[in-house]
């Protein structure tokens, strides 16, 4: 059976050869199902109990030493390492396999499970099965994969470098259990809201725009789940939360990737206390079960996450380390002029900016541990209720900690006037180049016009809560396949 040209670009041939010499041998190099008896991480805790007995198990050689009529080899199944014992005198005809094998080829094995004079947890191989020939070489043993954007590009060799980094996967997924197990246990309902959507709401952010060609129209990658789990409190489900996608054309940095998964939790009859009160409760849970520990190091830095959390008021906070009066900050142009007087860079950008200009100076930095920032302006918080007591302020939080938010909430607005208002003030903005301004949603305004309850809702970025268990400093390290720019041509 004829192989095939090799791509020029790799350097080494021999394995072509090798696997031509496996077709020769009417060996079919690319296996189809292989049963196995258990998983290499199964057996190592207690090698012991399960010493001498046969086992069938697969995965990848990683190693692989040969001594005259034997040969010893590493096979890593994804769950783990064990050394596999390759002898002629049990192999018989198929030892002639071994001299075809390389490092990355996929095998199944099976035999009896051994100590060897040395004491190491050895396979002793009495069948051999090519599962899945390799092409071309892993990274080198010793040195592994090393360039963050090769790592980044081909994740799958950055995974059989650094086995670390498949820990780092499974753990994720095992947040995402726990806050589904928390919210399932105090009776959310999990649901599925759309990803493609006319409008792009729920939040302030450029979105990604596409075309749907059998409709028509274009429609646009969500920016948030919140308008259409709102859209459920109308209905009458007055527990809901999702666990998505979110997508935002935005910049890249260590704590920003454009495409990442978001947990949004609506639930009636609350107000931002409540809401409060479950983000310290699931991000708590999430470290206890993730560390064992409220408490963990993250790049150093020791971090408690015991609630309750403290409440810092934002007004307050600007007000002692800016000397800003926030009651006293009636329009943009106050705004701006507060800026200028402090040497803050907003030339050119909208207002939403130059408060965040202020928050990034003056309030971020004092945020070390868990603490939430309450008490929103109510120009960059179109969507949460205003204070009675100050209406200039609206009863919204953000969970903080080392000066990087985890998270939004706050008292829903359901006046569906107020509502609309607020839209009208977003629509300026945008008119006046805010790219980012709240679009204007007349659907979810008709909703609103049927009565939604007084409600809580909650936001938290599950990357980053993946960071912080997993002591990550890059976002992308947390995120099997984060976005990349395009390779430059090659000449």
């Amino acid at each position: 059976m004829a192989v095939g040209e090799r791509p020029p670009e790799w350097e080494e041939p021999s394995r072509l050869v090798r696997l031509e010499a496996l077709y020769n041998r009417g060996v079919a190099p690319y296996g189809a199902r292989y049963e196995i008896s258990a998983e290499i991480s199964d057996l190592l805790p207690d090698f012991d109990r399960v010493l001498g007995t046969h086992q069938r198990l697969a995965g990848r050689l990683k190693a692989i030493r040969t001594h005259g009529g034997a040969a010893f080899a590493d096979m890593d199944d994804g769950s783990g390492t064990l050394q596999l014992h390759l002898r002629s005198d049990l192999l018989q005809d198929d030892y002639g396999l071994v001299e075809l094998l390389d490092l990355g080829d996929i095998v199944g094995v099976e035999g009896d499970l051994i100590r060897t004079r040395r004491g190491e947890p050895t396979l002793e191989v009495s069948g051999l099965t090519v599962l899945a020939k390799a092409l071309r070489p892993l990274p080198a043993k010793w040195h592994g994969l090393q360039d963050p954007d090769l790592r980044y590009r081909q994740r799958y060799l950055d995974m059989i470098a650094n086995p670390a980094v498949r820990d780092i996967f499974r753990r994720r997924a095992e947040v995402m259990r726990e806050i589904r197990r928390q919210l399932d246990e105090l009776g959310f309902v999990e649901v599925d809201t759309p990803i493609l959507t006319p409008i792009a709401t729920g939040t302030a952010a450029r979105p990604f725009i596409s075309h749907h060609h059998a409709l028509d129209q274009s429609v646009y990658l969500r920016i948030a789940t919140e308008l259409y789990l709102k859209r459920l409190l109308v209905g009458g489900m007055h527990k809901v939360y999702e666990l998505g996608r979110i997508f935002r054309n935005e910049g890249l940095d260590s704590f920003h990737n454009p495409e990442f998964t978001l947990l949004e939790v609506y639930q009636a009859f609350a107000d931002e206390t409540v809401m409060m009160e479950l983000a310290e409760q699931l991000i708590s849970g999430v470290v206890v079960r993730l560390t064992g520990s409220p408490a963990l190091t993250y790049q150093g830095s020791r971090l408690d996450f015991t609630p309750p959390w403290p409440r810092i008021s934002l007004p307050k906070l600007l007000e002692e380390e800016a000397g800003l009066d926030l009651a006293a900050l009636g329009s943009e142009s106050d705004w701006r002029q507060a800026a200028q007087a402090r040497g803050l860079a907003v030339e050119g950008k909208p207002l939403a900016k130059v408060i965040d200009a202020f928050f990034q100076r003056y309030a971020e930095p004092h945020l070390e541990q868990p603490s939430f920032l309450i008490d929103y302006p109510r120009a960059i918080s179109p969507l949460a209720k205003a204070k009675p007591s100050a209406p200039h302020l609206t009863c919204r939080f953000e969970p903080f900690c080392l000066g990087k938010e985890l998270g939004n909430g706050y008292a829903e607005l359901n006046d569906p006037l107020d509502q609309r208002r607020r839209f009208v003030e977003q629509e300026a903005a945008r008119g006046q180049g805010d790219e980012e301004a709240h679009a204007f949603d007349e659907d979810f305004l008709t909703a609103l016009e049927h009565g939604m309850p007084p409600a809580g809702g909650l936001g938290i970025g599950v990357d980053r809560l993946v960071m912080l268990v997993t002591d990550q400093a890059s976002i992308r390290d947390v995120l099997p396949f984060p976005l990349l720019r395009n390779r430059p041509e090659q000449p």
